[in-house]
């Protein structure tokens, strides 16, 4: 997956609360359509394209299919925006020393 796909996932607001509520704790859809301002057929459909973006893993309990967390999946997204908190960092310190440089 991409980083691409994970935000475009995440950019649906009531995905986004899906994605939220299944990172506090791993759930069955069930229990999250009682948490959540939608039905249990979207809570798959949310659940579905969270997945094929590579943000939630499914298993199987009995009967039940427990949703949770792919931290691979989050780890892909940081790493991208972590490239860009490097760049304004870096951008950041330039600044104060241009800065300070200039007040000597």
């Amino acid at each position: 997956m991409t980083y691409q796909e994970s935000l475009s996932a995440l950019a649906d607001p009531t995905r986004r609360q899906v994605f939220e509520a299944v990172a506090r704790a791993p759930r069955p859809v069930g229990a999250l359509a009682k948490v959540l301002p939608v039905s249990r057929p979207a809570v798959s459909q949310h659940l579905k394209v969270l997945s094929d973006a590579g943000l939630v893993v499914c298993r199987v309990e009995g009967t039940r299919r427990i949703y949770a967390v792919r931290p691979e999946g989050l780890a892909d997204l940081r790493n991208w925006l972590d490239q860009y908190w490097d760049v304004v960092l870096g951008s950041f310190a330039n600044e104060i020393a241009e800065g300070s440089a200039q007040d000597d």
